[in-house]
């Protein structure tokens, strides 16, 4: 009787207790990107985050890191995230705009200076807002960590002079919107992402790429660019980490709360950082070769007037397809007056 009564007891403490018991487990999530291992980017985002997530949790959530494309290439991070390969996964807009059209409003030119005005905008429709509830709840993936790069410049093998000199070009871009954006400017777009475009100048394919410039070395590029536009805001770029709602769901409710408070705090941390980074990055690349131009002002009053019109044309487009994309570019650009 006695043992009866023992394993009885045991067993309604295990029945009382069994949530808290199993939200104690040590939990391992995987996260997958596209940097390079070593990347600057990786260590402001997925890295930072996932140092603090197993920090704050007193090592309860540990993590598994795949870098460089080992899980697969950045265009099929979203997928391998919402099959279950990786737990987490950098999905940008732009590298899967066949599922996230209207994050590519993140690319729009001429909207910010500094990447944390940018990123906030972009957190509130993300998060709270209308991306939430048309794109990523659709998707049935939650967005985590969000950092917009600073305004993108055009960098070129041969002298910039004006806006001339971007004709005919073939440009890099990471797709979405800023294909409308050098398209206007007389350029080819030319959509590639970001770690194969160290092989893609070394070849020919490029003649040049818009790309933002602290994140210019992490891929060696200054080793085939020698000009580059300065002050100028051709677009920019949301590099982000998705999560599953699935796995999002699995996971107990502390943990969720922990990740959601550090994703927003990484975010933050992340375009602080990129901020930071402008101007010394623009010594750097002067160390390395580059010259940096400074356009004449009737050029840029000049491609202010064919970047203007960018972000109607995108959101006309989304719009004929059924899709909110006026109602999404106008959100943004209120996003950003709030900040």
């Amino acid at each position: 009787m006695k043992r009866t009564l023992k394993a009885m007891l045991a067993a309604a403490i295990a029945a009382q207790f069994g949530t808290g018991a199993a939200s104690a487990q040590e939990i391992t999530l995987r996260v997958a990107d596209h940097y390079p291992a070593n990347s600057p980017s990786a260590a402001m985002t997925a890295r930072y985050f996932m140092d603090e997530v197993t920090r704050r949790t007193n090592g309860r959530v540990k993590f598994e890191y795949f870098p460089a494309q080992q899980l697969g290439k950045a265009k099929d991070m979203l997928k391998l995230t919402l099959s279950g390969v990786t737990d987490i996964g950098f999905a940008a807009p732009a590298y899967v705009s066949d599922a996230l059209p209207l994050g590519a409003v993140a690319e729009l030119p001429g909207t910010f200076s500094h990447p944390c005005e940018g990123t906030r905008a972009f957190l509130k429709l993300a998060r709270d807002g209308i991306l939430r509830e048309k794109e990523y709840a659709p998707n049935k993936v939650r967005l985590l960590i969000a950092m917009m790069l600073p305004p993108y410049q055009i960098l070129l093998r041969t002298p910039i002079t004006g806006l001339e000199s971007f004709k005919g070009q073939k440009l890099r871009t990471g797709g979405g919107l800023q294909v409308i954006s050098i398209e206007s400017l007389g350029a080819v777009p030319v959509r590639i992402a970001g770690p194969e475009i160290y092989e893609s100048m070394a070849r020919g394919t490029l003649d040049g790429l818009v790309f933002p410039l602290p994140s210019l070395e992490q891929y060696k590029l200054q080793e085939h660019v020698k000009y580059s536009t300065i002050g100028m805001n051709f677009g920019s770029f949301a590099s982000s980490y998705v999560i599953s709602e699935r796995k999002w769901n699995s996971l107990p409710a502390d943990i969720r709360g922990i990740m959601d408070r550090v994703a927003v705090e990484t975010s933050l941390h992340a375009c602080n950082k990129m901020g930071d980074d402008m101007k010394p990055a623009i010594e750097r690349l002067k160390a390395a070769g580059i010259q940096f131009v400074d356009l004449p002002a009737g050029d840029k009053a000049r491609i202010k007037d064919l970047l203007s019109p960018v972000g109607t044309r995108w959101a006309k487009q989304l719009d004929d397809r059924g899709q909110p994309g006026t109602q999404v570019l106008d959100a943004f650009l209120q996003a950003l007056k709030e900040n």
